[in-house]
This record gives structure tokens, sequence and C-alpha cells, in this order.
């Protein structure tokens, strides 16, 4: 069957769920998700449609950016409810097609591969669309946006370019609409996989439009860019052959954390941060049976440049311990400079099968710490991530305690 692929979006996500609750218009009320408790400098995760067109606002901004609106509504932002609204769009979407022919892209967009199921409904694919939409309003007082193309790549430019912009907000684009619609789009980064950087490079071997790039000689593109030349020239003609049921699966996994701080962090109190998050991530490492053979820090300061190394453990590890110390080793070299963002990473994982033994370390000591790992771990998976903590989190300084009780940083 030919492909028809669709992509839904949730309007303004998290505000209208807020909205919807309250049984207010998304495009009458002044309303963001937005924590008024918290600094001036809080994340303004998400606005309704009226104070973006009438006031500008964006959706990420800081609270003191906010223009001061008449009846302003702030909704604390609450993880676990966007969550479930989330889950139960996506139940909507499988009244409609099976799992295979849905790929959930974020929490508030997915793609459906609407192909196999136009001749089982005798519907056009606007038709379904359309349905879906109304489904999602009547049952959960959500506006969802849509784009439907003979690929994922067209679907999403349909979505972004017309989709999103004036009701019914749906649209529809073919191979046909490449010349008129898809040339037409300026600047070149307005298109979905092109980012700055690549229009850069583009730029300086004198490809300025999408037409210009779709009729450029594919083996320069190929030679400029490697690989994604090819891709790039196949996406300015509307070309994708990405499919839906072909599920990603990474070469290589890895496990990560990050969190960005409230203020100015010194070298020394942001190596309490590091151990915090060290033992959250080492925690999620056991979980998933594996063990990581590398660690990665990232920082990010108020200043200046931001500071990244990785290096390879001895032994691949779980051990909470023997994972920091490969961190604080990287840490050491860092500058003294006010930290603002932490983050580090587990890589080279692999299953747990067989333990390497440490010419290092006695045997008995890894035992006992492993063994305190293991019981510790039980403690929190039954009583909560804030049931045992370092006496070191009852300092000024660390942010363990609430960052368990969030998700993503916000409020649960």
């Amino acid at each position: 069957m030919d492909k028809c692929i669709a992509v839904i979006d949730l309007k303004s996500f998290y505000a209208s769920c807020e909205c919807g609750v309250r049984h207010l218009d998304i495009f009458k009320t002044p309303l963001v998700c937005c924590d008024p408790y918290r600094s001036a400098s809080s994340v303004v995760m998400s606005a309704t449609p009226y104070l973006k067109k009438r006031y500008g606002v964006h959706n990420v901004c800081r609270r003191r950016d906010l223009p001061l609106v008449p009846g302003m509504i702030y909704a604390v932002p609450r993880m676990s409810f966007y969550l479930q609204m989330s889950a139960k769009v996506n139940s909507i979407f499988l009244d409609y097609v099976a799992e295979d022919d849905l790929h959930v892209y974020s929490v508030d967009e997915s793609f459906l591969n609407l192909g196999p199921y136009l001749n089982l409904y005798h519907r056009e694919p606007e038709a379904i669309v359309s349905r879906i939409q109304a489904d999602i309003k009547e049952k959960l007082g959500l506006v969802a946006t849509a784009g439907i193309g003979p690929n994922i790549f067209l679907a999403k430019i349909a979505l972004d370019q017309e989709g999103k912009k004036m009701e019914p907000y749906l649209a529809h684009w073919d191979y046909g609409d490449v010349p008129a619609k898809l040339w037409s789009i300026r600047p070149i980064t307005e298109v979905w996989g092109i980012a700055k950087g690549t229009a850069r490079h583009l730029a300086r071997i004198g490809i300025h439009s999408l037409k210009e790039l779709a009729e450029a000689d594919v083996s320069l593109l190929g030679k400029e860019f490697g690989v994604m030349g090819y891709q790039l020239h196949e996406m300015a003609n509307g070309r994708d052959e990405s499919d839906i049921e072909a599920k990603y699966v990474p070469k290589e996994r890895g496990l990560s954390n990050g969190q960005t701080l409230s203020r100015d962090y010194t070298k020394r109190e942001a190596l309490l941060i590091l151990r915090e998050m060290n033992d959250d991530l080492a925690l999620r490492l056991r979980k998933s049976g594996s063990l990581a053979q590398k660690v990665s820090l990232s920082i990010g300061y108020g200043v200046g440049d931001g500071y990244c190394r990785q290096t390879t453990l001895p032994i691949a590890a779980e051990e909470t311990d023997a994972l920091f110390a490969g961190i604080e080793e990287l840490y050491e070299s860092a500058p003294e400079l006010p930290i603002r963002e932490l983050g580090i990473s587990y890589g080279r994982l692999r299953e747990k099968s067989v333990e390497q033994l440490s010419l290092f370390e006695e045997a008995p000591i890894s035992a006992k710490k492993n063994h305190l790992d293991a019981a510790l771990d039980a403690i929190k998976s039954v009583y909560g991530a804030n049931s045992v903590l370092r006496c070191s989190s009852l300092l000024s300084a660390s942010t363990a305690k609430k960052r368990h009780e969030q998700i993503g940083g916000h409020r649960r």
C-alpha cells in the first residue's frame, strides 16, 4: 500500500492541559505553566496561543520576561498529570491504528501510518485525522494540529508550515506541492532537520534555498557532508524512506543525568551535586542490569565556555563509588568558575553477566560495597528516593531531596 503518514501535535500542550481542567478556552485565556513561587528566572514551560499571538510570549522564556497581562493565570507545572494526559492521547491513537503503526515522537507529538487503514475505514486520510482531532477535543479538551503526507518528512513540514497556523489545523502535502510550497520556505533553517550550522555550510558552497539544494550536484553534497549530503538532497525533493515500523535500535546505549542550578555554585559546592547525581544515575544503571565502562562530565558556566570530558574506567562497573571516582577525576581539572549547569553520563554499557575482579581491590571489600548498594536500592524502591540520603543532603547547597520530588526538574 502507498504510505500515508499523519503527524499529530498537541497545541501548547502543557498550557492546554491546564486550561482543559479549568474549562477555559486556550485562544482567550492568558495562562502560563510556570511556578510563581520559584525565582524570577524560572522557565515558562508553556503559554496559551492567546498570549503568544496577542503579547508575543514564547514558550521558552523566563518568568521575569513575561509582560504585565491583566488576569494572568500562573499554573504550577505538574509533570505527572501531563504524562497521564499524553498517555490518554496515545490511547486514542491506538483506537485507529495498531501499535506498530504509531511512533511517539515526544510527549505531545506522534506519527501515525494511515496507509493500511484507508480501505478499512473507507475514508480519506483527512477524514480519519479530523475524527481523531475531534475525539481528542471531546474526551480531553485538547486542541490537536496535524500534517499529512506520503512520508514522515512531508507530513512534518505540512504540520509546521500550515497545520499549526490556522483552522481546521490540518494540512495535507503531496509530492506535487514540493516546488510551490517546500521550495518557497525561507529561511531554510525553518525546515525540520536543517540546523544553522548546516545552513552556513550550504551557503559556503553556494546553496541558499531548498530549490538550489534539490537541484545541486549530489556528488558535491556527498563530498561536503558525507551520507548526510545525500539525505539533504532527498529531503529537498520531498523524499523520505523512513519507516515507522522499523523501530530504532541504538548501536550503543547510555544513561545520563543533568540539571540546571538555581544560582551560581562554587566548584566545591558543585561537587556535592555531582555526587548526588551519580547516586541517582548509578541506581538507574543497576536497575537496568548493566555495567558501564565510560563516564562523562559536562559543566556549564555563568560566563565563558563550558567544560566537557570523558574517561574509560579500568573495569566496567555498577558500584556507586567506582563510577564516581571516574567523574571526580574528570572534575579535578575543571576551571574554578561559577557553575550553573551539570551533566554526567555513563557509556559503553553492557549486560551484567559475569563479574570481572580488580587487581587493585580485595574481593571481600568490593563485595561488601555491592551488598551495600543493593540494600540501599531495595529500601529506595519500597519507600522512595528520599528514604535514604547522604548526610550532606541536609546542606543548603544540596538539591537531592527537592529533585526526587520532581519529574524533569518540575513538580510532579
